[in-house]
This record gives structure tokens, sequence and C-alpha cells, in this order.
């Protein structure tokens, strides 16, 4: 069984085509990026219809296969951005229909946790989820991924973005701020707010900001203390969660978890508590197709069924019930 899977949170469009066992056939993707600024929704969805066709036949070839071997279709329905997510679905819906096939409407950040559990082998970790709008941690619990700490304000991926663009950087600026990073070590002191296994960030970007208008800093030195910084706070949640629930693994996933510092700061701090520490690999911590076509697979074995192809744009990962497991 084939499942093709439509990725459309953001400003990823993303396809890919994984097997019942989980091997990824294919997953090509067009991501829509500025030179200067952010991302704005209307745009970004009209990027993925102008790119549907090209990204569809490139994951095809790629996996060396027809459309009519499909035989199920996923999408992420949310949570994500109302205008780009509804360019998924009604892709979505229209091969499913098309090719008379099972359509799945996947959480976004549960396909995260579990193409993560997949590439790693980890049964029953602490996930480290980190993207652009989501920054949690979370750990299964009475049917449900629960979530033990998250961001009080903004995700940490929109944390970096923000600070990118006082710093004419273009989108995405996560990469770009990770580059500089590595060329300072001298840290300028930023607000620190963790609450338990929850943090905040909107304090950082105001400083980073102020420091930014002030002329006075080098944009290297801005880009390691606000990395050394956030990442701090993530690290030091999790370590929290983990002597809190006690679990032996620990999963980084999320477009974030691509970052060399942050990834660097964990696994220090799981080889201290002596835990298994895991990241997801580069191909699949963004947004990508193959995560959704995975999480279609684990959802149409558990007999999921869909009534409709509404997206949500609100749709929370503690909401889900994980009866897949």
């Amino acid at each position: 069984m084939l499942c093709l899977g439509i990725e459309s949170t953001a400003h990823t469009l993303g396809i890919g085509i994984v097997n019942e066992k989980g091997t990824v056939l294919a997953n090509e993707k067009s991501t829509f990026t500025t030179d200067k600024g952010g991302i704005h929704p209307s745009k970004a969805a009209q990027h993925h219809v102008l790119m549907y066709p090209f990204v569809l036949d490139r994951t095809l070839k790629a996996a060396k296969i027809q459309l009519k071997d499909v035989g199920i279709v996923a999408f992420s329905q949310g949570p994500g951005l109302g205008a780009c997510l509804r360019t998924g679905a009604v892709a979505a819906r229209s091969l499913a229909s098309l090719l008379k096939v099972p359509l799945i409407g996947v959480n976004h950040c549960i396909a995260h946790i579990e193409i993560g559990k997949l590439t790693s082998g980890f049964k029953d970790p602490i996930t480290l989820y980190v993207s652009g709008a989501n920054t949690q941690i979370l750990a299964l619990a009475s049917g449900r991924y629960r979530v033990f700490g998250e961001t009080l304000d903004i995700g940490v991926g929109n944390f970096l973005d923000v600070i990118g663009r006082a710093m004419n950087m273009g989108f995405p600026a996560g990469p770009t701020i990770d580059k500089l990073a590595k060329k300072s070590k001298t840290y300028i002191e930023l607000p620190y707010t963790i609450k338990g296994m929850d943090f905040a960030f909107s304090g950082i970007q105001t400083k980073v900001e102020q420091l930014v208008q002030s002329g006075k800093h080098e944009t290297e030195d801005l880009c390691f203390s606000a990395q050394e910084t956030v990442f701090a706070e993530l690290t030091e949640a999790t370590e929290r969660a983990i002597a809190h629930i006690n679990k032996k693994e620990i999963l980084l996933t999320g477009g974030v978890a691509a970052n060399s510092r942050l990834q660097e700061m964990l696994k220090i701090m799981s080889k201290e508590r002596g835990v298994k520490f895991a990241v997801v690999p580069m191909s699949l911590a963004g947004d990508n197709g193959a995560m959704i076509a995975w999480q279609g697979i684990l959802e149409h074995r558990a007999g999921y069924k869909m009534d409709d192809s509404r997206v949500e744009q609100n749709w929370r990962t503690d909401d889900v019930d994980v009866n897949w497991i």
C-alpha cells in the first residue's frame, strides 16, 4: 500500500510517497522564501497552487510509480495558516476523488513526532518538537501526546524569523542565524524566561530588536547570544521533563531540529542524564510530505475514516486520540 502525503501548513508545499513499511520512496518540496521580510499567507498559498503540478510530477518520477499506484491520500489538516492548509486540502481531496481511494487528514505536529519515532526506532520518547509556530515538550500518556511544556507566546522558529527580519535577513532566517552564530563566542546578556517546563521568547525578541536598533553590537554576537539563550531554555525544560516523567529516550524533531547548536546542547544533556538521544534526519526535519504520508498509513491501519476535509487551523497536538499505537 502506497500513501501520497501533501504538506501545506505554511511556507512549504511538500509531497511524499511512503509504503506500509515506512520506506520513503519520494519526498519532494518547494518552499516559499523571501530575500527580506517574512511570510505572507496569501502569497505562500499562491506559491503552493503554482508549484503543485511540478512538485507532484517530480514526486511520482522520484518514486518511479504512476498516480494509479497510490492507495491512500493524506494531507496536513492542521494546525497552520488557513490559506495554505486549504490549498493542500483541495489538492488532496481532488486526488482522492480521482483515484477513488481513502482520504485522511492528519495533525501536522503528530506527523513530526511519528516520522521521528520511525527513523530513530524510539518507542516511547519525550519529544522536543520545535518549529515555526509550535514549540512543545510532548510524551505519550493515556492515549494522547500530552504537552508537558510549551511556549507561552511564540514558537522558537517564529522567534528566529522575527529577529532575523530585524537584522535584514530573508525568510526563513533560522539557517542564517545558525551559520552566523558559529562565528562568535561573545555572549550578550538577554532575558531568560522559564516557568517550570514552560518557556517564553517574546522578552528575548524585544531585547534583541532593541540591541539591533542601537547599532552597538555585531550581528554574529547577537545571533550567538539569542541561540544560546533560547536553546538553554529548551534544554533545561526538556531535562526537567525527563526527570519528572522518567522516560529513557529524547527525540528532537521539527524544522528547528536542523539547528546544530540545539542538537549539541541536547546531546550533552542526554549523555549526562544517561538517556538515549536522536534527531530526526535533516531531510525530514522541516515540513515535508513524507511525514504526512507515513502518518496517513498509521491512521489508515488503525481504521480511521474521514468525515470531511475541513482544515483546523488551531488543532492542538493533545487533541488527537492516538489509536494507532
